[in-house]
């Protein structure tokens, strides 16, 4: 055991957290843990990216579809630079990653890249956990500790190690650092209950509700079946976050789909209407779609008890996991269902698919876009992984693609980075290769980093079991940023347009380019029989309009800024019946 490293050591730190891949770019300082990772027979895996930020959205992507602990590798200076973005999306949306950094500071002058102060810099992002190895003996006390802050904190963390350390030979440790019982970050690390005060609170306040709305967010994975449950008890409507749509089957007819700027005007009529509110496991920044600060009476479900209350008065908090809360609520809550509410909440559902089929039949020069993901929801595979970036492309997908229950989707939902959706499907496809993935990207991150990357999807995919991964390029030709409905200006035409299809097939991959409506569902049946990952380029229109929703009641937001207004707004909703809140919103 002579020749035995302190990069070898990683690698046995991260096969014992159960790590199976990690992902970055190579570099000097980072040297030596490559090359002991590519001599690991593949437990774990390194899976070089095209550039060090896509690495790091591979990892956050890998946590975000697994509920495991992503892990990505860079060397100092610009290269540590460029995983601040992919970390930044981990923060913001709760996703447990480790960050690797190699340093090599023995130059004469200390290294050309000592400047960028890597604590201060990671600092903020990984302000969990930041530390330095210095030693042989520290480093596995070190990645434990790392590993174990992110799962609890469900936040990036990372460990900074010198290329002289990496070379270092490894003594005689002593034995309580040879082993770990890995945490699973997707989970509380314990069981988590509300308060038995609080819990009959909220039952209280839920059994006296009139017009109950549940609205779900990512935190309430795995509860579907719980929340179902209450809002048939209870005669509610579900509106999801945009984190949140994978939750429930959005077939449901008191589903009334996303809320917020992207979402449904049936989502905003449920709000506008409601009289009671369960937010469970959401943190939704968009807020102006919710009901009138003193419309209703609200009840928030999360894990962290630090989200309570930050985004939208509440009167009974529940810190919980949201599968127990809710077991636990059911237990306390009669059956009373509101039949009449219910009825106005599936009325409203009824007139916005109504709506939504009608925008995605209407003309466009040459596709209209909606159509584009109207004609995916009913190909949609029964199982497999939606990566989705950002652009106008999040409204299409928001609407109009219904996900089968079971299917994952992913996004930058919280930092709203583009160029995420392509590195989070390679790490969704490494994860499940025997299952597709379809990642749904504007021609603008296409060209931020997909057209890279496809050179990764391009390098691995005779590896997987199902080799479909489609890659759908919605190329409007606008570039600018500022959304749907706009006509292009001499900036924007500009920029010039690229055969994203044709790349495709210079590098081995299926591509199909479509500019005509009728040959939309043609196109989408091909790309999802294909032997091999594919790119249906799909040439739109980019004047048609986002809409965002109106909030409803919107004349009446504003209008008063002292509590007795506000009290009086509430009196006149409340005072409403359900058929009264119909006509309201």
């Amino acid at each position: 055991m002579a020749d035995r490293t302190v990069a070898d050591l990683v690698v046995e730190r991260l096969r014992a957290w159960r790590v199976p891949r990690a992902f970055g770019y190579p570099g000097a300082a980072i040297a030596p843990l490559v090359a002991a990772l590519d001599g690991a027979g593949g437990d774990p895996e390194f899976i070089p990216a095209r550039h060090e930020e896509t690495a790091a959205f591979m990892a956050t992507g890998h946590a975000k579809f697994t509920g495991e602990i992503g892990v990505c590798l860079a060397t100092q200076g610009p290269s540590a630079v460029h995983l601040l973005n992919g970390l930044y999306d981990a923060k913001l949306d709760s996703k447990p990653v480790v960050a690797i950094v190699g340093e090599d500071v023995t130059g004469p002058l200390g290294g050309a890249h000592e400047e960028i102060g890597l604590s201060r810099l990671f600092g903020d992002v990984c302000n969990q956990f930041v530390r330095y190895g210095r030693a042989p003996g520290q480093v596995p006390a070190l990645l434990d500790q790392a590993f174990r802050t992110a799962a609890a904190t469900r936040s990036p963390t990372c460990v900074v190690l010198p290329h002289a350390l990496q070379v270092s030979a490894v003594p005689d440790l002593p034995p309580q650092t040879a082993g770990v019982l890995s945490a699973t970050p997707g989970e509380p690390l314990a069981r988590v209950l509300p308060h038995e005060g609080d819990l009959a609170a909220a039952a209280s306040l839920l059994s006296t509700g009139q017009r109950v709305a549940i609205l779900v967010g990512q935190g309430a994975h795995g509860a579907a079946d719980e929340i179902v449950a209450l809002a048939d008890r209870l005669g509610a409507g579900v509106a999801t976050s945009l984190l949140g749509k994978p939750v429930l089957d959005e077939r449901l007819p008191f589903h009334t789909g996303v809320l917020g700027e992207v979402g449904t005007t049936a989502a905003a009529q449920l709000m506008g209407g409601c009289d009671t509110l369960l937010l469970v496991g959401t943190n939704d920044p968009w807020t102006d779609w919710f009901p009138m600060p003193g419309q209703v009476r609200t009840i928030q479900i999360d894990i962290d008890g630090r989200r309570i209350g930050t985004r939208y008065p509440v009167d009974v908090p529940l810190v919980g996991d949201a599968a127990e809360t809710l077991r636990a609520l059911l237990g306390r809550v009669p059956d009373r269902p509101n039949e009449q509410w219910r009825s106005v909440v599936e009325n409203s559902v009824d007139r916005w698919r109504e709506a939504a089929a009608q925008r995605a039949a209407a003309p466009a020069e040459p596709v209209n876009p909606q159509l584009v993901l109207h004609e995916l929801a009913p190909r949609m595979p029964e199982r497999g992984a939606v990566a989705v970036d950002v652009g106008s492309v999040i409204y299409w997908y928001a609407r109009h693609l219904q996900l089968p229950p079971g299917v994952r989707a992913q996004l930058c939902g919280t930092l709203g980075s583009m160029g995420c959706a392509l590195p989070y499907a390679v790490a969704a496809k490494l994860a499940r290769p025997d299952e597709p993935v379809i990642a749904l990207l504007g021609d603008g991150a296409m060209q931020l980093n997909g057209l890279a990357e496809l050179i990764t999807v391009a390098h691995h995919w005779q590896q997987w079991r199902d080799p479909r991964l489609v890659v759908l390029v919605l190329n409007n030709r606008d570039h600018s940023g500022m959304g749907g409905g706009r006509q292009p200006t001499a900036i924007t035409d500009r920029r010039p347009d690229v055969p994203y299809a044709g790349w495709a097939r210079l590098l081995g991959l299926h591509g199909v380019r479509v500019d005509r409506p009728d040959l939309v569902g043609a196109a989408w049946d091909e790309v999802l029989a294909v032997d091999r990952p594919s790119v249906l380029e799909m040439v739109v229109d980019p004047t048609v309009a986002l809409d965002p929703p109106e909030p409803a009641l919107a004349d009446l937001r504003g209008l008063f800024a002292d509590g007795d207004a506000a009290r009086r707004v509430r009196e006149q909703v409340l005072d409403r019946t359900a058929v009264e809140a119909e006509d309201l919103v």
